[in-house]
């Protein structure tokens, strides 16, 4: 079955989000060090990414770097770390050849230097793409973003530029990183873990959720083409009823 082919292209969600987990897992099950499933798992984001670029996606957010991986062992981070700078200057000729805009949420000026400066470097040389917006979460955690936002709007509140029954959601989800961006439809996590672990927590309010126990270095095109016909079966209520989708669907005005 030819599973590109089968896609609703009037369906696909706007903006895909994924939490690419388990190459630390599948490092081991070859038998080699947690860096070597990191490298190995460029090649799923070059996937993934060329995927979604393909079917028209708008929107692709990668959880790249959490806040919480400065813990795990230095020796790892830092490998880590140099992996991204190389990955980042190996694929802005890919990006800009495909028309793919490169974005960064977190707490990236915290970033090693090298680590920051090629990843301002990748964001400048393709601002001006229009296909496809791909952003990398790095040194990212969701709670910092919202403690961060609700610091802006006190701040702005303080020096009377804003009045507090002003803050809205509306407000707010302007003051958080991902403003101009349309919240995630699809959110996949990969490696069979069922957590969202301090990603997009103000954004994922009404994300669909798909877990697949594929680890990220063995995620393909296919995969991603797997988890768009599952969001395509789902009904998006969004608190409403069946019924009301079902006669706002029959309404010309609504369509």
């Amino acid at each position: 079955m030819d599973l590109k082919s089968s896609i609703i292209k009037e369906k696909l969600p706007q903006h895909i989000a994924v939490i690419m987990d388990g190459n630390g897992r599948w490092a081991k099950q070859h038998g080699k060090p947690r860096v070597f499933g990191h490298r190995n798992g460029v090649q799923a984001v070059r996937e993934v990414t060329e995927a979604a670029a393909e079917l028209g996606v708008p929107y692709l957010t990668l959880y790249a770097f959490s806040t919480e991986n400065w813990n795990r062992p230095k020796m790892e981070v830092s490998a880590l770390m140099r992996l991204l700078v190389e990955t980042l200057h190996k694929e802005v000729k890919t990006l800009n050849k495909n028309n793919i805009r490169l974005l960064a949420i977190g707490d990236w000026a915290h970033l090693p230097e090298p680590t920051f400066h090629a990843l301002l470097q990748g964001i400048e040389a393709t601002r001006h793409n229009t296909h496809m917006t791909l952003t990398l979460a790095l040194n990212y955690s969701a709670r910092w973003e919202i403690a961060a936002a609700a610091r802006a709007l006190a701040n702005r509140v303080a020096t009377g530029e804003l009045l507090p029954y002003q803050v809205d959601e509306h407000v707010f989800a302007q003051a958080l990183s991902t403003h101009g961006i349309p919240d995630p439809e699809l959110m996949i996590r990969t490696s069979g873990e069922h957590r969202i672990s301090n990603f997009l927590l103000w954004q994922l309010a009404y994300t669909e959720l798909y877990f697949t126990p594929v680890l990220w270095p063995d995620f393909r095109k296919e995969h991603l083409y797997e988890a768009i016909l599952d969001y395509q079966q789902r009904e998006r209520r969004f608190g409403k009823t069946s019924e009301q989708l079902a006669h706002e669907m029959q309404d010309p005005e609504n369509r």
